[in-house]
């Protein structure tokens, strides 16, 4: 699996109009199935009156636009009831015509004026039933719509998060990383119940709905083009399958899993996650440090909780702290990472900073705006 070349798609507005006017077998297939799994978030939706009151207007306009070429070219036109076509008649044939009712009182007698019924009436007539028969062409437009949104979502996504359930751990990274700046926008949450998906797309995500543990549903999260990848199911052995998929899927990007017990660690790391964390042993740590001050417990909580009171976090060395000691920066330097490891702030090696270094630093936490 880990072989096979995904499908390219093209990018942009062509590729759009282009998945529109004609698709393979495949591809209708495959925008058909996300059409059912993938749901995007909410957008703004007009009451119904201003709809209406919105249809109304753009008819009148049209109606308006007809009886005006109808006007300036009323030399062309004959009305069997009167001697030349006024304005009256004017706007009495541009609405006969409009609504395909066509009396043949005023008929077009003139080239110009039959060039202009050919050319511009007709379609404006065309147009004008559109906008009365509207409301029985919502489902269609909305189908459409979604599909548009859809592949103009997959054509542009990259880089971002997947996040694969939308529990208690799933929500608390998401707060964590939208606290650290990561856009809602650039994270994808996949989960096997509806009700969750449709709780994720209500506070805003993008969502798939489907079982993780399968490459299609995490290729319709286009996972393997993302750059992070969180499991954070509620089995273990549901992690493995999932961490195994996705490494297989995307090669590159950095998975973070959570388990329960400590026996499936190095299991998840032969999957391919790059980072493990039990959440029983964690805390149970917790629990155990509470128990033996609970002061300590009280920061160590502070600590976890992105966005309050004090906030860890990693940054690059400026050019002005290369060359200095970790205990000579403004920030609480308490690791430093170099290339792929983490040194303590008090192992020697990391007594002095280089630029490509990387330091994890305690801070006072900045509120979300």
């Amino acid at each position: 699996m880990s072989g096979e070349q995904q499908p390219r798609r093209g990018t942009g507005s062509s590729s759009t109009l282009r998945s529109l006017w004609s698709r393979t077998r495949t591809e209708a297939k495959d925008d058909t199935e996300a059409g059912r799994s993938i749901l995007l978030p909410a957008q703004g939706m007009v009451p119904p009156l201003q709809q209406v009151l919105r249809r109304l207007v753009m008819a009148l306009g049209v109606l308006a636009l007809t009886t005006l070429l109808v006007w300036f070219e009323r030399a062309g036109y004959r009305d069997s009831a009167h001697d030349e076509v006024d304005f009256l008649g004017a706007a009495y044939y541009a609405t006969v015509t409009l609504s395909t009712t066509g009396y043949g009182d005023i008929t077009p007698v003139s080239e110009g004026a039959r060039l202009t019924n050919i050319l511009v009436i007709t379609p404006l007539r065309v147009l004008f039933l559109i906008i009365l028969v509207g409301t029985t062409l919502e489902v269609l437009t909305a189908r459409t719509r979604h599909q548009v949104r859809i592949h103009r979502w997959r054509s542009r996504m990259r880089d971002h998060v997947v996040v694969i359930g939308y529990g208690t751990k799933g929500r608390h990274t998401i707060e964590t990383l939208i606290g650290q700046g990561v856009p809602k926008e650039q994270i994808v949450v996949v989960d096997p119940q509806k009700t969750v998906v449709d709780a994720a797309g209500s506070d805003g995500f993008v969502s798939v709905h489907g079982d993780a543990t399968r490459s299609d549903t995490l290729t319709r999260a286009e996972l393997q083009r993302a750059a992070r990848v969180v499991v954070a199911t509620q089995r273990d052995d549901t992690a493995a399958l999932v961490t195994l998929t996705a490494r297989q899927l995307n090669t590159h990007a950095s998975i973070v899993v959570a388990v329960r017990e400590d026996e499936n660690v190095p299991l998840l790391k032969q999957s391919g996650a790059d980072m493990v964390i039990t959440s029983s042993s964690a805390a149970g740590r917790l629990l155990g440090m509470s128990m033996a001050s609970p002061y300590v417990g009280t920061v160590l909580e502070d600590l976890l909780t992105y966005g309050s009171g004090l906030d860890l976090d990693e940054r690059p060395v400026t050019k002005s702290e290369a060359g200095r000691s970790p205990r000579e920066l403004g920030d609480l330097v308490v690791a430093v990472v170099r290339g792929h490891r983490v040194l303590s702030y008090s192992d020697p090696q990391a007594a002095t900073l280089e630029l490509t270094d990387r330091v994890i630093t305690i801070r006072q936490a900045v509120p979300s705006s």
